[in-house]
């Protein structure tokens, strides 16, 4: 397999920290090469022994890393942003009035703290993470291109990885809608919802010059006989132009030196693309709950060479509401 044994004892060990310091009910990561797709570590928070299942809550037995489909919140924006740039709808440069709130099909949506921004370019809308610029793009992309690329990144269908019990991740608010508002809350990743492995596939291709791959482990079978057979997983397929690709990167790098922490933990030796997620928890009952949270992060790097992306998540941490304060310190 392309398991790492001592980068997954690390994955594990930061993952144990943050769950254990915020309570929260579910932490877990996936290192990826997105070259290749080959699947380096991952790990989930509760876990269990399998040399001893007697010892484990067999709630932990599964994988959420696969069966389980969650609503990431706002590192969906480095896609949307990708698209805008992939379709020529919007440029780096482009700028936009922020008016903090808007109403479409009778729902108001706002940025995380209400505010207004005024007139920005593009870059402040992945540095400040606002929802209304993400809207925007959407808006102009419109429903069909909007949905074509999310379908393209292969959101909504399984990846096809080497787990057992794979589901698909669920985007159909954005497939039969004719309103807005689906388009606009899918844009910052509210209203759909993706398992974590479908994810990282996704995002893998902002580290790949714009071309998705197949997550897997296994890379060879050897047989009893001696004789070893190497796996393919099909042929990578290209959602984004390279040059889409390279801007949003550099927006995301900028993301890292100046606006996560005020650049507290870029690292001088290299460039490093990331992003954070705030997402609310959807309810049983329909509606959000005010006070539960899913909090993402995901980077690759080196930036402009990518031999790495990680995708981090802590469902429900306690006491804390953003994921810049739960997730930086462990990416």
């Amino acid at each position: 397999t392309s398991i790492e044994p001592v980068v997954l004892e690390k994955l594990d060990q930061v993952l144990r920290d943050v769950h254990s310091y915020y309570g929260s009910r579910e932490t877990a990561g996936i290192i990826m090469n997105p070259k290749t797709g080959e699947i380096i570590a991952l790990q989930t928070v509760p876990t269990f022994d399998p040399n001893d299942f007697s010892q484990s809550d067999p709630a932990h037995f599964g994988n959420p890393l696969v069966e389980s489909r969650y609503e990431f919140g706002s590192i969906v924006k480095a896609l949307t942003m990708a698209a805008g740039l992939d379709a020529g709808v919007i440029q780096p440069e482009t700028t936009y009035n922020d008016t903090g709130r808007i109403t479409l099909n009778s729902k108001t949506i706002s940025n995380y703290d209400g505010k207004a921004r005024g007139v920005v370019p593009m870059q402040e809308i992945l540095s400040q993470s606002l929802n209304l610029g993400v809207s925007f793009i959407a808006g102009r992309l419109g429903h069909e291109t909007f949905r074509s690329y999310f379908e393209g990144l292969g959101l909504g269908t399984e990846t096809g990885i080497d787990l057992p019990n794979e589901i698909s991740g669920d985007i159909n608010n954005i497939m039969d809608s004719p309103r807005d508002v689906e388009y606009a809350t899918a844009s910052f990743g509210q209203g759909i919802a993706a398992t974590p492995v479908e994810m990282i596939k996704a995002l893998g291709a902002l580290a790949n010059d714009g071309r998705v791959v197949t997550p897997h482990l296994a890379r060879t079978i050897k047989l009893s006989s001696g004789i070893e057979k190497e796996l393919t997983w099909g042929e990578d397929v290209e959602v984004f132009s390279p040059e889409a690709v390279q801007k949003t990167t550099r927006m995301l790098v900028q993301v890292v030196d100046t606006a996560l922490a005020k650049g507290a933990h870029s690292i001088p030796e290299m460039s490093v693309a990331a992003k954070t997620g705030t997402a609310q928890i959807a309810g049983p009952e329909g509606g959000y709950y005010d006070d539960r949270y899913f909090h993402s992060f995901f980077g690759y790097f080196p930036a402009y060479d990518p031999q790495f992306i990680i995708l981090l998540y802590t469902r429900e941490p306690s006491g804390v509401q953003y994921a810049s304060e739960t997730l930086t310190e462990p990416f």
